[in-house]
């Protein structure tokens, strides 16, 4: 296991990062993103190196990415360059025209898709892996060492990504919107009031409401937490989305607006995770034809892996858990049971 000195020298790399790096496009904000992700998906508690294909980073982007190669006023597309419009926006945005894909996950079943991965694919390798780890005119390798079809995460580096894998995400997307501000070719675009956040990385409302109303068929309009009839239902993620910010649509419950303010940011209790497990399992059929709809992740052992992974971080952190309003206790190995 990583010693709390390699996790403290790991943070101050990645504080360096973004301090040092050179971010001339936003394509190194992606890559951290995206190997954080895996790692939580496919990685394991323990200090052992990660391999992940090029391929992975390149599907990673293409969902990062295709929200983002929308027009975002007036049919313009936002820069994400400091030179000419970032290679891999255009590519998505050129594929979207001409396929007519609505999504990042219906576009995997369009016929030129290979083709699109493998080109950003290409540019992920000889832009942001390539540079990546150069710090303040130096290379630091401290992330991975690179091979010909893949990175590998150095020893430890996977098991600090789980730990610390909502500050890091809430790091580079914090400098990804302030990337995209300080650009000039930007102002007129966004204006003097954004929701430039949202357009970003946000659901769409559009696949909230289509999530809504399958779930809503799903449970008879029933409220995952208290059962109880709701007509106004909200769309919550089970596993808060604070905590692991990317669409799994097995992660999604329906919930009573009252419960959904209740239990906030917070993990569901043991009954409530027993119950969960039991859902998704039982349900996986419809809710792989909901997410598909919707255009969401459809992964039923990614989204158990990230359960893991959440309830792993809370156990070690002490956390509590809700039960109802007012009511929580505190998570213990019989969660982790549960999840094995």
């Amino acid at each position: 296991m990583t010693t709390p000195e390699f996790q403290l020298s790991f943070l101050n790399k990645i504080q360096r990062l973004f301090a040092e790096g050179d971010f001339s496009a936003s394509y190194k904000y992606a890559l951290l993103i995206a190997i954080a992700d895996i790692a939580v998906e496919a990685g394991r508690d323990d200090d052992q190196p990660l391999v992940i294909p090029h391929r992975s980073l390149g599907a990673k982007f293409i969902d990062l990415y295709w929200q983002q190669s929308a027009p975002y006023r007036n049919d313009a597309l936002l820069i994400q360059n400091n030179g000419t419009q970032a290679a891999v926006i255009s590519l998505i945005a050129q594929f979207r025209g001409q396929t007519h894909a609505t999504t990042a996950f219906a576009a995997r079943s369009v016929d030129g898709f290979k083709s699109l991965l493998t080109k950003v694919t290409r540019i992920v390798v000889d832009k942001p892996v390539f540079h990546m780890q150069n710090l303040g005119g130096t290379r630091d390798q401290f992330l991975f060492a690179s091979g010909a079809d893949s990175i590998t995460l150095l020893p430890g580096v996977a098991y600090c990504l789980r730990r610390f894998q909502p500050l890091v995400q809430q790091l580079a997307r914090s400098h990804w919107i302030v990337h995209i501000k300080s650009n000039k070719l930007n102002h007129a675009v966004l204006g003097a009031n954004d929701d430039l956040e949202s357009f970003l990385f946000q659901t769409p409302r559009k696949a909230l409401l289509i999530i809504g109303e399958g779930l809503k068929r799903l449970s008879n309009c029933r409220c995952f937490y208290c059962s109880g009839k709701v007509a106004d239902a909200d769309v919550d993620h089970f596993i808060p989305h604070s905590l692991y910010p990317q669409d799994l649509a097995h992660n999604f419950v329906l919930a009573h607006p009252a419960c959904n303010r209740s239990k906030s940011d917070t993990l569901a209790a043991l009954p409530h995770l027993e119950r969960w497990l039991e859902y998704i399992t039982r349900n996986d059929a419809s809710l792989q034809e909901i997410g598909a709809e919707a255009g969401r992740t459809v992964n039923l052992e990614s989204t158990r892996a990230v359960a893991r992974w959440g309830y792993g971080n809370a156990l070690s952190g002490e956390a509590q858990a809700w039960v109802q309003a007012s009511l929580y206790e505190p998570v213990t190995q019989s969660y982790l049971k549960v999840l094995a």
